[in-house]
């Protein structure tokens, strides 16, 4: 069979007196637009057999977790599942209306089913999220219960523990009765709801994940700061060194890397605790006395020290992998143009390292915030940061959502700083090698 001519190559060659030109085959007679299509489409296709197992890889371990994560902030069905009948009833009644007999029927109905199927612990586990010690009350009532109550219920309750009429409880369990909600993160901004549903300020005494993030986020940025302090001057000699002595301080530079993080945060004990190496050296100097020794370990002070120590690789690299493709030309005509050392360095070296500046600065400090291991050993109470307060609800309070909430808005934190950076400097800016 012919192949179609092209209307519009035939209404051209019409128009100019010539014959119309027969359109480009393959080998095997194939229009030439098709098999080039169809050949698009394989490489296409063959593209993404290659990187399906990194996607899945990707999906599995990090999109799927912080997924997971993101839905167990606002998802804790503990009281919801486990008390069907008060759940019911809160559903049926808006909020503001007391308890009637229903209701403290419905209660009892629950408590006795819940302690019999030993469930009563998850209840008060889910309560005393919202007020504290009233697990206590869920476990004693559910031991005392499960033969039944007799009506009137709610003078076999009160005859059991008089706090079964704290308007708090009954505000918490009518929280509680939904699955879904977002009062964990209002706790995690040291917010609270109040018996009428209003969103409030939580107690003082219960007013401790704001200072936690701002304390989190500003050891970060000193961090950062020190990181740079100290690393900007060790990349411009691994960058301008004759590469034998670059290579030497390279190997320093990478050698933290080849020791276990647990070693060199305990080597930062022995330094820096008071009857350690540091306080012994300045003692001998006769800098302090024997009765002066200096506090630099348990607090934020260790805590900055240690991390900075550690974090610093971070920093030098990026700037070095900036740095050493500067033309040193640059600095060498700024200076024979009458321009000081210190003019060529501000208005033409400087300016030049930026993208390292950034790449490091973002790094270093991403790292910083999600810090666990170091705060905890060596930080004390004044030097812990957000993520061993994620860490203590994931491990001894149990309270996972809790965990996922404060977790997730420090997600939104850095997030928002990545954002910001991409605003004011330029991701496309950024260098990492």
């Amino acid at each position: 069979m012919a192949t179609p001519l092209d209307p519009h190559a035939a209404i051209v060659a019409e128009a100019s007196g010539l014959p119309p030109a027969a359109p480009l085959t393959t080998a095997d007679g194939q229009p030439l637009a098709r098999a080039l299509n169809r050949s698009r489409r394989k490489a296409r296709r063959q593209a993404l057999l290659l990187v399906l197992p990194l996607l899945a890889f990707v999906v599995i371990t990090f999109i799927l977790p912080i997924g997971q994560m993101l839905h167990r902030s606002v998802y804790n069905p503990g009281f919801a599942d486990n008390m069907p009948r008060i759940s019911a009833w809160f559903a049926e009644n808006p909020r503001g209306t007391d308890p009637d007999e229903a209701a403290w029927a419905a209660l009892a109905a629950d408590l006795t089913e819940a302690a019999e199927a030993r469930t009563i612990g998850i209840v008060g586990t889910r309560m005393n999220y919202d007020v504290p010690g009233t697990r206590s009350l869920f476990t004693s009532t559910g031991r005392q219960v499960r033969g039944g109550l007799e009506p009137p219920y709610r003078e076999a309750l009160l005859e059991i523990d008089g706090k079964w009429a704290s308007p708090e409880l009954w505000a918490a369990m009518r929280t509680g009765a939904t699955a879904y909600t977002a009062n964990f993160y209002l706790a995690s901004m040291d917010l609270t709801r109040d018996n009428d549903g209003n969103i409030t300020e939580a107690p003082k005494e219960r007013q401790v994940y704001g200072m936690l993030f701002m304390r989190t986020f500003w050891l970060s940025a000193l961090i950062t700061g020190m990181t740079f302090l100290l690393g900007f001057p060790v990349a411009h000699l691994l960058a301008t060194l004759p590469t034998r002595k670059s290579n030497l301080l390279m190997i320093l530079v990478l050698l933290p890397f080849w020791t276990s993080l647990l070693v060199r945060t305990t080597a930062w004990i022995v330094l820096l605790q008071q009857q350690g190496v540091v306080n012994d050296i300045m003692v001998w100097l006769g800098i302090i006395g024997d009765g002066q020794r200096l506090q630099m370990i348990y607090n934020q002070t260790g805590t900055i020290i240690a991390m900075t120590h550690i974090l610093l690789p971070f920093m030098i690299l990026p700037l070095y992998s900036v740095m050493r493709t500067i033309n040193p030309s640059y600095v060498r005509a700024a200076r024979s143009l009458g321009a000081t050392s210190w003019t060529a360095f501000r208005r033409i070296y400087f300016p030049q390292t930026l993208p390292g500046l950034g790449a490091g600065a973002l790094l270093v400090f991403i790292l910083a915030v999600g810090y666990y291991i170091t705060p905890a050993l060596v930080g004390g109470s004044s030097g812990q940061l957000i993520s061993n307060m994620i860490a203590m609800h994931m491990t001894e309070t149990l309270n996972w959502s809790m965990a996922a909430a404060l977790a997730a808005l420090l997600l939104a934190g850095v997030l928002i700083l990545y954002w910001v950076y991409d605003r004011l400097v330029g991701i496309d800016n950024l260098k990492l090698g």
